[in-house]
């Protein structure tokens, strides 16, 4: 039994296969906007009673352990952008010499509503301090299934401070709670107000450099962290291609190796990076650059033909991503759903790729909110995923996988989303 399974929040009201074309029709922009307001509850009165930030604890918690030492999630260790300051260096997250102290990850965004009907999202890094004191206002006494009017006001509403970073991430926490909710209001998931399913299940490919670990679970698409940037100099630049030569012998020829730089790279670093890497056959390498530098990822796109480049975590909006259109910056987009604007974004996001031909592999994309996006989409992709640190019983491995609903197949492991109303959510509120 799948852990996705939906447990918190009131059961949704009933609603009429005429109600979810009326709701269908306005997600997608068609169909006579007074004629369909009609057709959806609103006469029901459902109205917004509060917005907040929770915090939540899964429903069955994965076994605890002590992971093996010196594995990937362990140390982190990986290039970044401000080792060129040679007194910030280890690994990244939270303890580190340059990060925070305390971690600015995740947070859950609670929608409540007046029938007792609630919607979860999360939004992404430091994102806590804006929903409450900022969104929370504009929403209260609002219809919820008012989805695009909603995300127009409080883009608007925070353009003076806002536009990216911190506020986009509150914003597409909100916007992720009232998809949940909808879902849960007309009994159906999340990927069937997106548009229905287009694919069963979507290939799937591991983050991190516990290689080993990830084939051992099935994966044949891996994506490694890189390990030395420009500060390291030319012996750092010969162990980046000594790791992915050791990689592409233990995948054989017919894996997918993917390269994370994660915005640390000059442009002659990544000329030289990529040529020297041309004979393991890498499929992208990804944020080479900072995410300012549209002419420079322009210019490398233009000039790098073994490898395709990729980038758009850290890119916010339509905007942003009409920008890295503009410069014909990258071949790959990869928005996270939690980051960039929520699901309303990401669809707009997705349509502008799909009209300029460029593929659309998200960060994060396998987590519970992206892969209903996944599935609904008329473009074949890959959904990013990780995998416990290596170190548990095999009951630990055994469950991620039924949690995250991961089958085998001949592209390796695949994922699919929760057929539970709204996102599928398994977890409790602990406040």
């Amino acid at each position: 039994m799948s852990l996705l399974r939906q447990t918190v929040g009131a059961r949704p009201p009933q609603m009429s296969r005429r109600d979810l074309l009326g709701f269908a029709a306005i997600i997608a922009g068609s169909g006579n906007a007074a004629r369909a307001q009609q057709q959806w509850p609103v006469e029901s009165g459902l109205r917004i009673t509060d917005v907040r930030v929770v915090r939540t604890r899964p429903r069955n918690p994965l076994p605890s352990y002590e992971p093996t030492p010196g594995s990937y999630w362990t140390t982190r260790e990986a290039a970044r952008p401000i080792e060129i300051h040679p007194e910030y260096t280890g690994k990244r997250g939270p303890g580190s010499k340059w990060m925070p102290d305390r971690s600015l990850g995740s947070v859950t965004v609670e929608v409540s509503t007046n029938k007792g009907l609630k919607g979860y999202g999360r939004a992404g890094s430091a994102a806590g301090p804006f929903v409450e004191p900022a969104l929370r206002k504009l929403l209260v006494g609002k219809n919820p299934l008012d989805i695009e009017r909603l995300w127009d006001v409080m883009w608007r509403a925070t353009l003076y401070y806002g536009r990216a970073g911190a506020v986009v991430h509150a914003i597409s926490g909100v916007d992720l709670a009232l998809w949940d909710l909808a879902g849960k209001a007309f009994g159906v998931p999340a990927y069937k107000l997106s548009g229905g399913r287009t694919w069963e299940r979507i290939p799937c490919y591991a983050t991190g450099n516990d290689v080993e670990q990830s084939l051992e679970f099935g994966f044949t698409k891996f994506k490694l962290a890189l390990q030395h940037g420009p500060p390291d100099g030319r012996e750092g630049l010969k162990k980046n291609v000594e790791h992915v030569k050791r990689t592409r012998e233990l995948v054989g020829p017919d894996g997918e190796i993917m390269i994370d730089c994660w915005m640390a790279l000059s442009e002659t670093y990544t000329v030289q990076l990529a040529d020297e890497l041309a004979p393991y056959r890498v499929y992208w390498l990804e944020e080479v650059l900072m995410p300012d530098e549209y002419e420079g990822f322009g210019r490398l796109n233009a000039q790098i033909t073994s490898t395709f480049l990729a980038t758009g975590e850290h890119e916010y909006t339509r905007y942003g991503f009409g920008r890295l259109a503009h410069y014909g910056a990258v071949d790959i987009w990869q928005p996270d759903i939690n980051w960039c604007g929520g699901m309303s974004e990401m669809r707009k996001i997705g349509a502008m790729a799909l009209e300029r031909g460029v593929q659309v592999i998200p960060h994060a994309g396998g987590g519970p909110e992206c892969i209903h996006y996944l599935a609904s989409q008329p473009q074949m992709t890959w959904a990013e995923t990780t995998i416990p640190a290596p170190g548990g019983s095999k009951e630990v491995y055994e469950r991620i996988a039924e949690q995250r609903l991961m089958t085998h197949g001949p592209e390796g492991i695949y994922i699919q989303p929760s057929e539970e109303p709204g996102f599928g959510w398994d977890f409790e509120v602990a406040d």
